[in-house]
């Protein structure tokens, strides 16, 4: 019998969300449909689109991956339009239940009115508090929800006003995209934590968290929607209008060490060039004396690829994962502690027998994922297990879109890297230093945000019940 795949503590970063929006082709719906299929890497729990044809809007969202969501053709012959928005949600706030799904439809003083989201507002619950003490209804367990009830109670005289109204009074990272039956909207926070990029085709229109979407529509990228920014894009074309003026710019650093596709282009840089110097710097500060390096895949290719050219070492491919491990699967009678990893990798035993090897990883959340697969390694006859990270220790939570544990859980908060090495059963440990990382990415842009390596919050951030814990920098 299919039964789902008991729950357990998230042991990797997970993922935020993907947002897309297409403007100006007759069949809208499918372009958004490539543009969630894409970026699944940034949410599996939900898809959705919304669609426009100037009279009214058409939504469609269902639990699971895009592909599963959207497996009935029919569907699309109800997505109607020439401008559409999509979601693949991971949530950070919000159950994981249907009626969270994005993007949000409502009705407005306006009209029809869809938005989807990708972030975290750090005073949500302050406002919604005041919006909940002043009479409004809530519907779903989002942050995202309080956008629009910001917009409708706001009395400026156009939307795109409202809109700009509502988004100065939010505080934390998001990337948004929203529409109404006739136009397409897209706003990122004033420092621009997370990605979002225009791009175009053929006179028509795309807005995506990442370029890899632009690629599979077959777009070209314009330019990356500015921190503060909103864009307007409907029938007299695109226009700019300035949220708020970006007072510094704090873009999230671990898109480039895991979120981000490598094949994406974030924060006007390649991911996978970002990532090789990671590795190359990795191994300049750590080297081991190995005969292979082999990464933890999927993530962790890029970087092993940089550690064995700076190295001089020989990369393999020395563990296999297995893309079609689902929500569901045969679980066994017996009592196998570490299924949950065997069913995911698989290790080459004619590569690592006898070998010292390197092994990659980007990032140690609890660590027990990996000890598992040192475990594995070993008992594939590996004679020695040197594993090195290319990103430094995570210290802390974040509170702008990721899902890390609680401070409590994080491995590297309650452990030195002597006492990591030990759990994890591996021969020699290395982080890659604050330095190497800021040494691997440009800053001509601006600054990162690396509150989950230094506990140092650059954006105002709100506890529980609403007390204010860090102050702006």
């Amino acid at each position: 019998m299919s039964v789902s795949a008991p729950s357990a503590p998230i042991d990797k970063p997970r993922s935020n969300c993907g947002v897309v929006a297409v403007y100006g082709h007759p069949d809208a719906a499918r372009f958004a449909y490539l543009g969630i299929y894409s970026q699944q890497h940034r949410g599996q729990e939900s898809a959705g689109i919304v669609s426009g044809d100037g009279r009214q809007l058409h939504r469609h969202v269902g639990r699971g991956l895009a592909a599963d969501v959207f497996s009935d053709a029919q569907i699309f012959s109800t997505l109607t339009g020439h401008l559409a928005i999509g979601h693949n949600r991971y949530s950070t706030t919000g159950a994981s239940m249907l009626v969270n799904a994005q993007p949000i439809l409502v009705n407005l003083v306006d009209g029809p009115f869809a938005v989807a989201h990708n972030g975290n507002f750090t005073n949500s619950g302050l406002l919604h508090k005041q919006l909940a003490d002043e009479g409004a209804l809530f519907q779903t367990g989002t942050d995202t929800e309080v956008i629009l009830h910001l917009i409708a109670r706001s009395h400026a005289a156009t939307l795109s006003e409202k809109i700009i109204q509502a988004l100065r009074e939010i505080r934390g990272a998001y990337s948004l995209v929203m529409m109404t039956k006739d136009r397409i909207y897209a706003a990122r926070d004033r420092n621009g934590v997370r990605p979002l990029c225009l791009g175009k085709k053929d006179g028509v229109w795309f807005v995506c968290s990442e370029t890899c979407a632009l690629d599979l529509m077959r777009a070209d990228v314009i330019r990356d929607v500015q921190p503060g920014e909103l864009i307007e894009i409907g029938p007299n074309g695109m226009l700019s209008h300035q949220i708020e003026p970006c007072p510094a710019r704090y873009a999230c650093i671990f898109e480039f060490i895991y979120f981000a596709r490598p094949d994406s282009r974030i924060y006007n840089e390649n991911v996978d060039k970002v990532r090789r110097k990671l590795g190359k710097n990795l191994a300049l500060a750590s080297p081991a004396d190995a005969d292979i390096v082999i990464s933890v895949p999927d993530s962790s290719n890029t970087a092993a690829l940089g550690y064995s050219r700076r190295s001089g070492i020989k990369f393999e491919l020395g563990l296999i994962r297995n893309h079609y491990v689902g929500r569901t699967f045969i679980h066994p009678q017996q009592d196998m502690r570490d299924f949950s990893v065997r069913v995911k990798f698989n290790a080459v035993r004619g590569v690592l027998n006898g070998r010292r090897v390197v092994l990659v990883e980007d990032s140690i959340v609890r660590g027990t994922t990996l000890r598992q697969l040192v475990r594995l390694v070993r008992n594939a006859g590996a004679a020695e297990v040197h594993v090195r990270v290319s990103s430094p220790p995570i210290l802390a939570p974040c509170y702008y879109g990721m899902d890390f544990p609680h401070k409590g859980e994080l491995i590297a908060a309650t452990m030195s890297v002597e006492q990591i090495r030990t759990y994890l059963e591996c021969d020699s440990l290395a982080y890659l230093s604050m330095e190497g990382l800021m040494n691997s990415v440009s800053c001509e842009e601006g600054g990162y945000c690396t509150a989950c390596f230094s506990g140092e919050y650059p954006i105002l951030v709100e506890d529980s019940i609403g007390k204010l814990q860090h102050e702006v920098l």
